[in-house]
């Protein structure tokens, strides 16, 4: 079983950056692919970047050149670091983790983040 805590979500203004962390609890976590999904009321919930267990990375079009994923197996942490944030990123941003060996599926409970113009 796995566990995924965000925290870094918050209010920054547009042009700012913010760094989403997810900790993850349990072992294997090397065994996890990991990705940042974002979801807006009313939208369903968007892949924006993953991050395989050996760090290859991918990004939406929405966010590449934007934002990083990375991550740091010896933490159990996956990060998000933000930048040029945009109104339009306002969303609850989720961590998610799928076990390569098992396919089991898990998802945090969500940080809040509000770009404002």
């Amino acid at each position: 079983q796995v566990q995924l805590v965000e925290s870094g979500g918050g209010l920054v203004q547009a042009g700012g950056s913010l760094r989403l962390s997810c900790v993850a609890s349990g072992r294997f976590f090397s065994g996890n692919t990991m990705g940042w999904y974002r979801q807006v009321p009313g939208n369903q919930r968007e892949l924006i970047a993953g991050i395989t267990s050996g760090s290859s990375t991918n990004y939406a079009d929405s966010v590449k050149g934007r934002f990083t994923i990375s991550r740091d197996n010896a933490k159990n942490t996956v990060y998000l670091q933000m930048n040029s944030l945009k109104p339009e990123d306002t969303a609850v941003y989720y961590c998610h983790a799928r076990n390569i060996f098992t396919a089991q599926v898990y998802w945090g409970q969500g940080t809040q983040v509000t770009v404002s113009s």
